[in-house]
């Protein structure tokens, strides 16, 4: 197949790249080339802004693809854009949505691609939403081959996942861990969610290309494997060689005392804080033989290694350490306070009682 990726050097979009290259595809990039030395070589790539949509048209040409993917589109405007440079030019159009955009918490634990989209919580989210929206009503409306696939926690070796990290990624948190300070943890850790390696996520979206039944359609591609959020951590932990000392926080409480930039409000209430078990019956019956393959234990084991080989990707993030201290520091003296009235109000009460008896 002859493909175009917009993006294509992502944390997702990485590991599909070298599959289809490995596997003889005609593949085209078209990114501003920030990381031409990642790229395979037989990978061909233009190089450009794709919000230029006039230069873009002029590089195009007259090519014409049987696939094209969009990894970078946001808002609505972007898919728009984007159904203008390809309507006529491509056999499927492939939008990369987010499984975020599924209500939270649903009627049910257990999600699928019927589940109700919404998420009051977080914009992100609500665009994606907005995006897909506007993609359907063009292929009700223009016959435009759509595909829409939905991914959650997807990882890979340049990161481990968190539930709560800083705006510069997960190195912080894991240092808090190698120091043994105690890491924030969202409610008290029982929560079920849902990790899935890169190379994973590629094989199932593969599956799609080219694949008849998945126009019109949407599809979640995820792990099969649901762990808590204390099993992740200590997961965590026990490739790191430390012991396991997590904070309970409520999320909502997370929420109200971090920085707005950080959006831990649609991160975790929108999304992380919520139990919930992805359903993948769908992909599995449009790309028979589709599993992940790689457990949390064996991914994050390849994720902290090289993390620990690379310097560069070790972001000390002093302010968000700094920001966990002092919520474990403001929920200790609210606990104390808390004992402290308590008492008070208690000693109160047995002293009106004797007043009373003489």
């Amino acid at each position: 197949m002859k493909i175009l990726f917009i993006g294509g050097t992502g944390t997702i979009s990485s590991a599909i790249t070298r599959q289809l290259a490995e596997s003889g595809h005609e593949l085209w990039l078209l990114n501003r080339g920030n990381r031409k030395s990642e790229v395979p070589a037989n990978v061909k790539q233009i190089v450009a802004d794709i919000n230029d949509e006039t230069a873009v048209q002029r590089l195009l040409g007259d090519e014409q693809f049987d696939a094209v993917c969009d990894f970078i589109g946001f808002v609505p405007e972007q898919v728009e854009r984007d159904y203008r440079l390809f309507a006529g030019r491509t056999r499927q159009y492939v939008y990369i949505s987010s499984a975020s955009a599924y209500h939270k918490p649903s009627r049910s634990y257990i999600i699928n691609e019927g589940t109700t989209l919404a998420n009051p919580y977080w914009e992100y989210s609500r665009q994606k939403i907005a995006c897909e929206e506007a993609l359907m009503r063009h292929y009700r409306e223009d016959r435009f081959p759509v595909t829409i696939v939905r991914p959650s926690h997807t990882y890979c070796e340049r990161g481990v996942p968190t539930g709560l990290h800083g705006p510069k990624g997960c190195w912080q948190v894991l240092k808090r861990m190698i120091d043994g300070k105690p890491i924030l943890v969202h409610g008290d850790g029982s929560s079920l969610w849902t990790m899935t390696w890169n190379e994973d996520f590629a094989r199932g979206f593969i599956g799609l290309l080219g694949n008849p039944h998945a126009i019109g359609e949407a599809f979640q591609i995820m792990s099969d494997e649901s762990l808590t959020w204390n099993q992740i951590y200590q997961t965590i932990a026990d490739v790191l060689g430390v012991e396991y000392k997590p904070y309970y926080v409520a999320s909502s409480f997370l929420a109200a005392v971090s920085p707005k930039e950080w959006d831990v409000e649609g991160n975790l209430i929108g999304d992380k804080a919520v139990s919930v078990v992805f359903d993948c019956t769908k992909l599995k019956r449009a790309v028979p033989g589709f599993k992940a393959a790689t457990r949390f234990d064996e991914g994050v084991r390849r994720s902290i290694a090289y993390m620990l080989s690379h310097p560069e990707l070790q972001i000390e993030e002093p302010d968000f350490d700094h920001w966990c201290d002092q919520v474990i520091k403001a929920q200790e003296q609210a606990k104390i306070l808390i004992d402290n009235s308590t008492f008070a109000s208690s000693a109160c009460l047995v002293d009106r009682r004797r007043y009373v008896s003489l």
